[in-house]
């Protein structure tokens, strides 16, 4: 489907209102610091922009680690060498975000599940001990779209967080924002019920836009984001895989 991309200065068109666009949000943790956990460049700001964004405008140091240089996408808008490119990409649109730092590593793309989890959370072990996180922020454990990268890099953070003591919250989606994508897309999103919901927040999705549109290898005005901002419209969900002690 083709859906008009927001224009280069990060407007966008008025969001589609959903079902929360009355409910009152709920506040995300106040974490000092967040150790953000992705498997591509581009989840830190098509999934987790917004999310990070407003961490940091609060005052978070937010550090990513990245497994992978999404090398074997299958999208390459300005025929760039993806492997050089897409850290380019990931370093740009971390800096918009105002993450702390970006540690990039060289696992397969597309292969993350091959490997070992205890080998990929050994590195957000370390990460964790170097920068004493508050907790750990990652993509749903179904993978939102459904990738196996996603799922294998949060099944990492999860098995480092039950080592460090840490608390882990996951970006979802909603079934029925799921739903719609996947009917309309034919991509595998995959959403939670309400009742496995545990946060909502409204967010500013300014830099996440800004971010979104560094990616340049791997945005273009047919990409699925630009509809799923349309269906959220500034609403965030998220939920606990390994809640606060106190919860």
């Amino acid at each position: 489907m083709t859906v008009q991309v927001p224009g280069r200065d990060g407007t966008a068109q008025r969001p589609t209102p959903g079902a929360d666009a009355d409910r009152p949000g709920r506040p995300l943790p106040g974490w000092a610091t967040v150790l953000v956990v992705i498997a591509h460049p581009d989840d830190e700001s098509f999934g987790l922009g917004a999310i990070i964004s407003h961490m940091t405008a609060a005052g978070a140091a937010a550090h990513i680690l990245c497994y992978t240089h999404g090398e074997a996408s299958t999208l390459n808008e300005n025929g760039a060498d993806l492997d050089t490119e897409r850290e380019a990409e990931l370093r740009q649109a971390s800096t918009e975000l105002s993450a702390a730092s970006v540690t990039l590593l060289g696992y397969p793309d597309g292969g993350l599940a091959d490997i070992s989890p205890p080998e990929l959370a050994a590195h957000a072990v370390g990460l964790a001990a170097r920068h004493r996180p508050d907790g750990v922020l990652v993509f749903d454990d179904t993978g939102v779209t459904g990738h196996p990268d996603h799922q294998a890099a949060t099944r990492a953070a999860v098995l480092a967080a039950i080592a460090t003591g840490l608390p882990v919250l996951a970006w979802a989606l909603p079934t029925t924002i799921a739903d719609r994508l996947r009917a309309e897309t034919g991509q595998p999103f995959t959403g939670q019920p309400p009742d496995r919901l545990n946060l909502y927040t409204r967010a500013d999705r300014t830099r996440q836009r800004r971010a979104a549109l560094m990616h340049a290898s791997q945005i273009s005005p047919s990409a699925v984001i630009w509809r799923r901002w349309q269906l959220q419209g500034d609403c965030e969900y998220l939920r606990w895989l390994l809640p606060p002690s106190h919860a």
